[in-house]
């Protein structure tokens, strides 16, 4: 927006000053007054002599709109509409609680330059995932002599969308239940495949390209390399945003549950979808909105774009609804990300394992939760934590004698044991009444 100049309070204080002066030396005949007001009054003639006559306007943009966590980007500033008798910009961006500034304050001056515009760069850094405008900056232009200036100039809205950070997890390759045919985990049947299973006898339907030549010609016998097939599976990640519980600071500071919960969903989709599975994402807050299954990097974005609008204020949905809604496949690698606080989320978890799914919850209950009495009364906060912690760890012991293993979030090698147990247990034959 177009803003024109106007005198600054030094200005103003310089002409009523050197007025009052020399009224003085003329009504009261002080010729020390005059010899005090005269140069005022020439150095006020002079700045309002200097006065710029432009009509300055600026624009803000981003190098880069989309972010990880813990990224920076440049947040650039255009002002035009300058003439060569402006002598300095200043732009200050107030201080954000997810964005910090390069420099430090987020505030540079610059001294203007012949020409039509300027630019002006700033670094930015985005500090937690979602999806936020940056802080309007104060922009303002003074001339020669700091004596006139603009009010601050009206810039528009930049948006920033901060994608959670992928913390590098990885997992051991098997899977308790594959399903499909294109993904990367062994299946425990022989077929078409990448890995070696074995050198059998031919038989017939077998493909002349699977014909092991050198063990053929040194038995006489043709035999072919058979392998194991490779196939995938459904993996759903049930995200709980109905509480965020702790304190959250940003990639630097200490994470809350939720915070814990969107970073562990976005590792865990990037990890599997990496190996060809389909990847599901369900939320029993109502915070984000249900991704159906998919695979690839488009779907990887899919998510993500989910997930950066996971906020606790939205509406809860009701666990019962939620089941008949979002029906799971029983062969489905289930993966709850919880505090695992709430009864229906727990209940939740239960009709998950009765209906025949893997589910694996990963708590994302923050190791700072003892911290959080300063909010709180503190005769009442401790007690009540305590006796809520002792229900969930009996809880979680009845999740476990249900065949659902619960385990805290380490990032990489979180799920390692659990899935080596589910694999093994789904391996094992089953008795038939």
């Amino acid at each position: 927006m177009k803003k024109s100049w106007r005198p600054t309070h030094a200005q103003i204080r310089v002409v009523g000053m050197s007025a009052a002066l020399v009224l003085a030396a003329v009504v009261l005949r002080r010729p020390d007054a005059a010899v005090l007001g005269l140069p005022l009054a020439v150095l006020a003639f002079w700045a309002a002599f200097a006065r710029p006559g432009g009509t300055p306007e600026a624009d803000v943009s981003l190098d880069a709109t989309t972010l990880f966590e813990g990224q920076a980007t440049g947040y650039r500033v255009r002002v035009t509409g300058l003439d060569d008798r402006a002598d300095l910009l200043v732009v200050a961006l107030p201080r954000g609680r997810w964005f910090a500034y390069d420099p430090v304050g987020g505030a540079r001056a610059v001294v203007v330059q012949p020409g039509d515009s300027v630019e002006l760069d700033l670094g930015l850094r985005s500090e937690r995932w979602g999806r936020r405008a940056v802080e309007r900056p104060t922009i303002v232009c003074t001339s020669l002599l700091g004596a006139y200036r603009t009010e601050s100039l009206e810039v528009g809205v930049a948006e920033v969308m901060t994608l959670p950070l992928r913390e590098g997890f990885a997992a051991v390759d098997s899977v308790p239940r594959p399903a499909g045919l294109v993904g990367l985990h062994r299946s425990r049947r022989p077929g078409e495949g990448t890995e070696l299973a074995g050198v059998r006898p031919f038989r017939t339907g077998d493909r002349l390209r699977r014909i092991n030549w050198a063990v053929s010609a040194r038995t006489g016998e043709l035999h072919v390399t058979s392998t194991w097939s490779d196939r995938d599976t459904e993996v759903v990640l049930v995200l709980d945003t109905g509480d965020d519980i702790g304190v959250s600071e940003g990639i630097d500071g200490r994470a809350s549950s939720l915070d814990t919960g969107v970073r562990a969903a976005a590792s865990i989709a990037e990890h599997y979808l990496r190996h060809g599975d389909r990847v599901r994402l369900i939320d029993t807050g109502a915070g984000v909105r249900s991704v159906r299954a998919g695979t690839g990097r488009g779907h990887l974005r899919r998510i993500l774009d989910a997930l950066v609008r996971a906020d606790v204020r939205n509406t809860q949905r009701d666990p019962g609804q939620l089941a008949r809604r979002e029906r799971i496949r029983p062969d489905s690698l289930v993966i709850v990300l919880s505090p695992l606080l709430r009864r229906a989320v727990l209940g939740h978890v239960v009709t998950l394992a009765h209906a025949g799914c893997t589910v694996i919850a990963v708590d994302t209950l923050p190791e700072h939760i003892g911290e959080m009495d300063a909010d709180h009364d503190p005769r009442a906060w401790p007690l009540a934590w305590r006796m809520r912690l002792l229900e969930r760890r009996v809880e979680l012991d009845r999740l476990g004698n249900l065949g659902v293993p619960t385990v805290a979030w380490r990032g990489a090698g979180t799920l390692d044991e659990v899935l080596r147990d589910a694999s093994r247990l789904s391996a094992a034959p089953r008795l038939r009444g």
